[in-house]
């Protein structure tokens, strides 16, 4: 069923998405709680601004991810610190270590959720880490010193 959301919907889409969702979605959570309409012809015409507007702004976020997407290829991030005497680290670098680290040393701002790491970093070496950003992942490398 295609519908025009009248609310941002968590995991789904934003206010004025135009979408095609399962009838039974549609019909048991998005109409009754007023979420989002039935995409009739007249609905359309009625929202034609607000779907053509939401549709741009859909392009612009695109190409912002395209342009964040080559902006990380090939990046590196180096961390120094504080190992135990068996080689672990004291504190292991996690999601938001390394986006404070991306902004830090190539100002590139990520957000924490974007960053994918099977577990925290607790070991020296080189590991590769994963950023979703938009639809794309990308890799980075992380490197793990030891503190002098």
């Amino acid at each position: 069923m295609e519908v025009l959301l009248l609310q941002d919907v968590p995991k789904i889409g934003l206010k004025n998405d135009l979408l095609l969702v399962g009838d039974g979605y549609a019909l048991n959570f998005l109409l009754p709680q007023q979420k989002a309409i039935v995409a009739t012809p007249t609905v359309r015409k009625r929202y034609a601004d607000q779907i053509r507007r939401r549709a741009e702004q859909n392009e612009l976020e695109k190409k912002l991810a395209t342009g964040a997407s080559s902006a990380l290829e090939g990046k590196t991030l180096t961390f120094e610190r504080k190992i135990t005497k068996t080689g672990k680290l004291y504190a292991a670098v996690s999601e938001k270590h390394i986006v404070d680290e991306l902004k830090k040393e190539h100002g590139i701002e990520v957000t924490a959720d974007m960053v994918k790491i099977a577990e925290p970093i607790k070991e020296l070496g080189e590991f590769a880490v994963s950023l979703k950003v938009g639809d794309q992942m990308q890799e980075i490398k992380v490197i793990v010193k030891e503190e002098k």
